[in-house]
């Protein structure tokens, strides 16, 4: 099995990169969609811990306001590692059981989407590591316009992120995501057939 880590900046488009690469036929692990499950899927340890640290503010009928507490960790950089000391341990366990169920299902390719790839150490777990990048101006336009926050806001989320030029400086392959599509299309395509064939 080979594990492709894919990761870019908040609202660089990884999503639409790895939905590209299910339809090729390979697995998709959403570190963000697993990070969203942990905080709501009946974790009453990780909700105690966010609330211990974030105030009381921050739940809303048992659950975890997500809104609240990004506003708070994206515009603090100790609460955004903060937050992460309580979420990434338990996703790293996740991803390990994950990474074992498809290898004993036989999964030839499998995809880790994740933005903070590197920053959790989850590259580790990787054998390709592939950036996805597009201009600050495009992913600060894509998060005011997905998120419905203000510029000031989309700012502070984006630089809240390790910069894309050390992403790329430790990346395998980088996918300039601000090409049309058929131009990336063609390009996932031509990497896609370079690590099959050597399956």
């Amino acid at each position: 099995m080979k594990i492709i880590g894919l990761t870019g900046n908040i609202a660089s488009g990884k999503s639409a990169i790895s939905y590209i690469l299910k339809n090729l036929g390979a697995e998709v692990v959403d570190m963000d969609k697993i990070g969203k499950q942990i905080q709501e899927v009946n974790y009453k340890k990780v909700i105690e811990k966010i609330e211990k640290r974030f105030g009381k503010e921050i739940i809303e009928n048992e659950k975890i306001n997500r809104k609240k507490l990004g506003s708070i960790a994206f515009s603090d950089k100790q609460a955004l590692i903060d937050l992460n000391s309580i979420m990434i341990p338990l996703m790293t366990e996740k991803l390990k059981r994950t990474i074992d169920e498809n290898r004993k299902k036989e999964t030839k390719v499998l995809v880790v989407d994740a933005a903070i790839l590197f920053e959790a150490n989850w590259d580790k777990f990787v054998d390709y590591v592939w950036v996805v990048y597009v201009p600050r101006e495009t992913q600060i336009n894509r998060l005011i316009k997905r998120e419905k926050i203000t510029q000031e806001e989309a700012i502070m989320r984006v630089d809240s992120q390790e910069s894309i030029d050390e992403k790329i400086e430790k990346a395998d392959v980088v996918i300039d995501n601000s090409k049309n599509l058929e131009a990336v299309k063609l390009k996932i395509f031509e990497l896609w057939n370079a690590i099959t064939t050597s399956i």
